[in-house]
């Protein structure tokens, strides 16, 4: 049996920057990844940099084939850097398996030959992500024309007709990927609107700029039926209606990847989303076994994965103070064109929780710098509590909100109050001096 002070399960954001963080101390650690092709983790394989990349090359008119041997090469890249990012470590060693727990305190590693080594530490750190989910469907859900997030990212042809099973944040990145690209993109809603839980204004706008740009939308349904006749596959939706195309996504969620985790054999427990149980210092119900990233369910982000990392590390070394009950105002960008970024309060929500909330909304239409990017498109709106001067929210749909959240939302972490964004002096022409008049409540 080998004897390490640390485990780690999955290779991703946390795990990585743990292992690092953990061998620099000197500490003897074991970094176990069951697929060679995850080096570095979901962000940089089948998430965040490959979607962003095809989505600029998309959007800057890059042929569809091309822009995806762009993304092979780019990740591909940053998979063998993070590797050795860890691998090159004078105290940790990578090893390519399957973790399962087989007690509280042993994991058995198994490679991709069967092969079988029991392994035991000090501590062990659970960060094996999630992955897609599609939802009970009948008919030829196993066809080769049913994609996930992931599986779609790989393949080299465009469809000439691409169904979306979902109108969530990832659905709709797809479709303003693949419409610019050139499919003729369909995406099943089965809501009444979009982005029920948003703004209803910067909702309404980003709906209207979708459709203008090409999507089309089926609202109010759900995918019943699959059917693939070897020339299109075909969807069946709730209200009777057939819809055939040449490839269908489902962009359904994701789930913690908790399965044939061992944890049967552990005395660790899972929500009832299937999200492991933890405190907050992210410690499980056995205290020396922590969850960070995805797996525990939460806001699955790169960055919060990160952050993830941050409490632990102030668990193990610091005073323990920074907790997962710290984080506050998690901010987010949807990538469509253009991006919508967002952090905090909508004026409704703030009220029903009884700020004295006024709220501010800013066309970029009537921006300077928008004329500039020959970027009319999209809509500010800023949240504030009037008696004590802090922000509440920002809904900001525009060119660059993207960077732009992350000035907002460190204000609102050091309740700066939203008169010194108003009043502060921008240099121009930039889409951050929209501040100015944004503010201006």
């Amino acid at each position: 049996m080998k004897q390490f002070d640390a485990i780690i399960t999955g290779f991703g954001k946390a795990g990585k920057t743990l292992a690092a963080e953990l061998s620099n101390r000197d500490w003897k650690v074991a970094l176990i990844e069951e697929d060679e092709m995850m080096y570095g983790g979901t962000c940089i394989n089948i998430a965040c940099i490959p979607t962003k990349l095809l989505m600029h090359d998309a959007l800057d008119g890059r042929e569809y084939k091309s822009a995806i041997e762009r993304k092979n090469g780019v990740i591909g890249r940053l998979r063998d850097k993070n590797y050795h990012s860890v691998a090159d470590l004078s105290n940790a060693t990578v090893f390519d398996g399957r973790a399962q727990f087989v007690s509280n305190n042993e994991v058995v590693v198994t490679d991709k030959n069967g092969n079988k080594e029991v392994m035991t530490a000090d501590k062990f750190f659970i960060n094996t992500g999630a992955k897609s989910i599609i939802p009970p469907i009948e008919g030829d859900i196993d066809s080769d024309r049913v994609y996930t997030s992931t599986t779609l990212l790989d393949e080299d042809i465009l469809p000439d007709r691409l169904t979306i099973i979902g109108g969530g944040y990832i659905g709709l990145e797809f479709a303003v990927m693949y419409n610019a690209f050139g499919s003729e993109v369909t995406v099943i809603v089965p809501d009444e609107q979009l982005l029920k839980n948003e703004d209803s204004d910067i909702a309404a706008e980003m709906s209207k700029d979708m459709a203008d740009s090409g999507i089309h939308f089926l609202f109010g349904e759900r995918a019943e039926h699959v059917k693939d006749d070897k020339n299109s596959i075909t969807i069946t939706l709730s209200g009777g209606k057939e819809l055939s195309s040449d490839a269908v996504l489902f962009a359904t969620g994701r789930r913690p990847n908790t399965e044939n985790l061992g944890l049967e054999h552990t005395d660790i427990s899972l929500t009832d989303s299937g999200a492991i149980n933890v405190n907050s210092h992210l410690q499980t119900d056995v205290e020396n076994v922590y969850a960070l990233g995805d797996v525990k369910g939460g806001a699955q982000f790169t960055y919060t994965s990160l952050d993830d990392f941050r409490i632990v590390k102030d668990h193990l070394f610091g005073d323990g103070e920074y907790t997962f009950d710290s984080r506050t105002n998690i901010h987010y960008t949807m990538f469509t064109d253009p991006p919508y970024s967002r952090a905090g309060l909508t004026l409704k929500e703030a009220e029903e929780q009884g700020f004295k909330a006024q709220e501010n909304s800013m066309p970029m239409s009537g921006h300077p710098r928008s004329h500039i990017n020959n970027e009319l498109r999209g809509l500010f709106k800023a949240v504030v509590d009037t008696e004590s001067g802090k922000i509440l929210g920002a809904h900001l749909y525009g060119v660059n909100s993207e960077e732009l959240i992350n000035m907002v939302k460190l204000a609102m972490d050091h309740d700066i109050p939203y008169t010194a964004l108003r009043d502060m002096m921008y240099n121009h022409p930039v889409m951050s001096e929209a501040f100015n008049t944004l503010f201006d409540i």
